[in-house]
């Protein structure tokens, strides 16, 4: 049964074999390398990014020993998501336009629960952890740039 994700190669090394996935919210496109023409606003769902077990150990390295968020790195090309367009074709329906919004906010809540629940000492998971940083971090630093622009 398709359920709409398809394996894709690692976003930084394109390596065909991946172990570990981070779904972020749809702008954190904008933040990725080789995003250019890419239309966030027409993402349908969350954006998957993979990654090879060698450098899974980078990201979770730099993420939560380091204190960087890697996702400037990390090729727009590779990532997983559906794209409005895509969806109606499917679906052979038109639908309004996408808001990004409650997508986001769903997604920052659940990130800001994990990292508070880590800082009281719960046990999360390794991936759970880099995966709520990275999405604190770029809607963050997205959020910043919206406005400095």
């Amino acid at each position: 049964m398709y359920t709409g994700k398809r394996q894709r190669p690692c976003c930084l090394c394109r390596n065909p074999e991946t172990s570990h996935r981070l779904d972020l919210p749809p702008r954190a496109i904008e933040a990725m390398d080789r995003s250019g023409r890419i239309s966030w606003r027409d993402v349908v769902g969350e954006v998957s990014l993979y990654f090879c077990e060698a450098d899974w150990e980078t990201v979770r390295d730099l993420t939560l020993e380091v204190g960087m968020n890697p996702i400037g790195k990390c090729n727009a090309a590779c990532a997983d998501f559906d794209l409005r367009e895509d969806f109606e074709a499917l679906t052979n329906e038109v639908r309004d336009r996408q808001d990004q919004e409650a997508v986001e906010r769903e997604m920052l809540a659940a990130a800001r629960e994990t990292l508070e629940a880590h800082e009281e000492g719960a046990d999360v998971e390794s991936r759970d952890l880099v995966e709520a940083r990275v999405t604190v971090w770029t809607m963050e630093d997205l959020r910043e740039q919206r406005h400095a622009d």
